[in-house]
């Protein structure tokens, strides 16, 4: 990992020949006190007391030494800095040379290869692939979590790379080429042809302009160039509304053939060692997730390969969707994490009406509401991590519990982030309002997960689908619920009411879907919170979520909550 000496600590917003002078006594207006400071030169991992017991819990403490060591760097100033410069000098499209050629590339700051280099150096992006079994996947999402919480736009281009892998394997050809690429531990960010380079980065390109998740609308083909089918070279011709990341070295696409949507490999490269067809007509002008490329492109007679069965694309690129999903769960379950710290730290640190912020009664209900939150979704996206390393190993019930706790999670944690970060930014004030602080980033930042890899309504259906479709997931996640059975009559209840929700009015249950789900996500959380949480959380958890002892926003806990034990668990040091 390099660092980028030219913006030195300061960054390129500060201008270093303004002296720091202090005004003479008898002129000055004020003196700074009762602020907080920044939550730097900590170790990320090691103030997560709920994610550590996840980690040990899960299978992955094995790993704790990897994930500490991380934790320690994403907590350094200098590598904060970085993600503030990655969003501050975003990326850039550079379409054409000064010649006149179509390049079709994108430039970034120096500091967003500095965290890429420092995310692929640690294995965020393969570490499932190189070191399969349990804890594995685990022991990822910690990592993916503490480099999320210094800036969340890397995450894409990793999760991606990630994801890849099962559906290449559809194609064991061609995934004997491209997985050593995807999978090695030096990064470049520099585009050539991939022989040329230590390791590549794999991007994904679905959704048209004129269908978004309804992919079986594209109007992309691809034309067969010696025969076509399963591993053949074709040439495809479309546009893709949303293309993430574009200056990865490889692309899974979907594209028309005459059996119908199928699934392709389109490198950046043609064999040849020349620019394909690949022309990124813009990048996209987002609400948050500034540091990232995410742009339209068009092909025009790009040359690609085929991956799965002609005709079944949608099948074999869900592969690689399934994974993108989990990970949208971990990104947003770190951006709770990031804002219960920071909301706790600031209030650890500033005094009100004679109290600290964090001792005031209404304080400590809102900051263990959002406690309560974030730990509940670190809970079970953890629990989600371990289904995946089991359903790797061939255990069939982890395999159908994974099928539907991932869109059941998806939905729930993904869109509660929001509302959960926007209650955060408020502890701060006015302060959380103005852009120094870095809230207002993670705020723009928190809608992402809830709309990548298809929206609420999309895993909502998706849940759905698998309950008609694979009953024995419906079986599989109650019996993951039920595992907590007559160790909390609330949520006993509360499970007996979900399942009659969805059994009882069958006719009616698409109408119902978000609210069914819903209800899902919370019984995973309580069941997850009651076997293996703290009692004060379990109890307050169940008592606001599922007994309906709780408001309309947070901090609506019900008194006589242990306040101080829920905030000690997710509070950083003072």
């Amino acid at each position: 990992m390099g660092s980028y000496p030219s913006l030195g600590k300061r960054g390129l917003w500060d201008n270093p020949a303004m002296p720091e002078t202090a005004e003479a006594p008898e002129h000055a207006t004020h003196s700074v006190f009762n602020q907080s400071t920044p939550l730097e030169n900590v170790n990320l991992y090691e103030i997560d007391l709920p994610l550590k017991e996840a980690v040990r819990r899960e299978g992955a403490g094995w790993a704790e030494g990897r994930i500490s060591a991380l934790g320690e760097i994403c907590g350094k100033p200098d590598i904060q800095l970085a993600g503030r410069d990655a969003n501050e000098f975003p990326p850039r499209l550079k379409a054409f040379d000064r010649f006149g050629n179509r390049i079709d590339e994108v430039e970034f700051h120096p500091a967003w290869h500095e965290l890429m280099s420092l995310g692929i150096e640690h294995d965020l992006h393969a570490l499932p692939w190189r070191e399969p079994g349990i804890g594995a996947n685990v022991a990822r999402a910690a990592l993916f979590s503490q480099l999320t919480q210094v800036e969340a736009g890397v995450g894409c281009p990793i999760s991606m790379t990630f994801s890849v892998i099962p559906s290449l394997r559809n194609q064991p050809e061609v995934a004997e080429e491209w997985e050593p690429r995807f999978t090695s531990l030096k990064y470049e960010g520099k585009l050539m042809p991939p022989d040329q380079k230590p390791g590549c980065l794999a991007g994904m390109a679905m959704t048209e302009k004129q269908g978004g998740s309804d992919v079986r609308a594209n109007t992309t083909r691809a034309v067969a160039l010696n025969g076509g089918g399963p591993g053949a070279e074709y040439e495809i011709t479309g546009h893709k509304w949303f293309c993430s990341a574009p200056m990865c070295d490889a692309f899974l696409v979907l594209a028309q053939t005459d059996a119908g949507v199928s699934c392709f490999l389109m490198p950046r490269f043609t064999p040849d060692g020349e620019r394909n067809r690949f022309h990124v007509q813009r990048l996209k002008d987002k609400l948050g997730n500034k540091s990232n490329a995410s742009s339209e492109v068009e092909f025009r007679g790009a040359w690609a390969r085929m991956i799965g069965e002609d005709g079944r694309g949608i099948r074999t690129i869900i592969e690689m969707v399934s994974h993108t999903r989990l990970d949208c769960t971990i990104g947003a379950s770190a951006g709770m994490r990031n804002v219960v710290a920071r909301a706790i730290h600031h209030t650890q640190g500033r005094s009100a009406f004679g109290k600290k912020l964090v001792d005031q009664p209404l304080m400590e209900n809102v900051l263990a509401d959002l406690a309560l939150e974030s730990e509940a979704a670190t809970a079970s996206m953890m629990r989600l991590a371990r289904a995946y390393d089991e359903a790797a190993a061939g255990d069939e019930g982890a395999a159908l519990l994974q099928r539907l706790a991932t869109p059941v999670l998806k939905y729930w944690v993904c869109k509660r982030a929001p509302w959960h970060a926007v209650e955060a930014l408020e502890c701060f004030g006015g302060n959380g309002y103005a852009e120094e602080s870095g809230m207002p980033r993670i705020f723009r930042e928190s809608p992402l997960t809830s709309i990548w890899e298809g929206s609420g309504n999309v895993q909502c259906l998706d849940a759905l689908r698998a309950m008609v479709k694979s009953p024995a997931s419906y079986e599989a996640f109650f019996s993951e619920v039920g595992e907590a059975a007559g160790a909390d009559p609330r949520l006993d209840a509360f499970v007996e009411k979900v399942q009659k929700s969805i059994t009882d009015d069958p006719e009616t249950l698409e109408v119902r879907a978000r609210r069914v789900v819903e209800s899902m996500g919370l019984a995973f959380q309580a069941s997850m919170l009651v076997r293996h949480g703290d009692p004060a959380v379990a109890d307050a958890f169940c008592a606001s979520r599922l007994a309906g002892d709780w408001g309309e926003a947070f901090g609506t806990l019900p008194a006589g909550t242990d306040f101080k034990a829920i905030i000690e668990r997710s509070a950083p040091p003072v």
